[in-house]
């Protein structure tokens, strides 16, 4: 599927995240947005599954690693939600190795430790 098709996905995701952060600001633990930012796609009729296992393929063989997806929506965007002061580099890496680990195309990495939300999302597709 060509990620452009995924744009009215993300539109309901980020809209959500707004409503959240509107709502709580900066500020939370990870914790707290993820399960409010879950909660506002669901109010929405939004597919939503939280901590999706991520199994990693080692070899050819498929091994449960502990990794977990904050949030796949829809069944095709990941979603990974951050409240740190800055977005570093390793967790754009961190994200783009779930894409590929997952196999989706898409995904949003979410920080909600920001004055305006739209200055912590960042699209990434592989």
């Amino acid at each position: 599927m060509n990620v452009e098709a995924l744009n009215p996905i993300t539109g309901q995701i980020i809209g959500a995240a707004i409503e959240v952060h509107k709502e709580l600001g900066p500020g939370l633990l990870e914790s707290v947005y993820k399960v409010c930012l879950a909660h506002e796609l669901r109010s929405r009729g939004i597919v939503v599954c939280c901590e999706q296992d991520l199994p990693v393929v080692y070899r050819g063989i498929k091994l449960e690693a502990g990794y977990r997806v904050d949030l796949l929506v829809e069944d095709r965007v990941l979603v990974e939600v951050k409240a740190v002061r800055d977005l570093h580099p390793i967790f754009v890496a961190q994200t783009l190795t779930y894409l590929k680990l997952s196999g989706q195309r898409l995904a949003l990495l979410i920080n909600f430790n920001v004055e305006v939300l739209r200055d912590g999302i960042k699209r990434l597709a592989r």
